[in-house]
């Protein structure tokens, strides 16, 4: 497996991991009463533009930093 995929995907995983919990932990019983589809589009509307322009460059800057990928 190519290792920049695996740093790739790492990256991505921590990311989106703490800001899925967030979500759900601070919205998780109001996102209940939207339907599915609804629900799906909202989050994903909100937490894509934020890992693209915010998590992600943080975490690759962060893991640089640490491990001189």
């Amino acid at each position: 497996m190519n290792k920049q995929k695996l740093k790739t995907a790492f990256i991505i995983w921590l990311s989106i991991y703490p800001l899925i919990t967030l979500v759900f932990y601070f919205f998780g019983k109001d996102l209940l009463l939207i339907p599915l589809p609804l629900r799906t589009l909202i989050i994903t509307a909100v937490l894509v533009p934020v890992m693209v322009f915010i998590m992600v460059p943080l975490i690759t800057k962060l893991m640089n930093r640490l491990f001189k990928w």
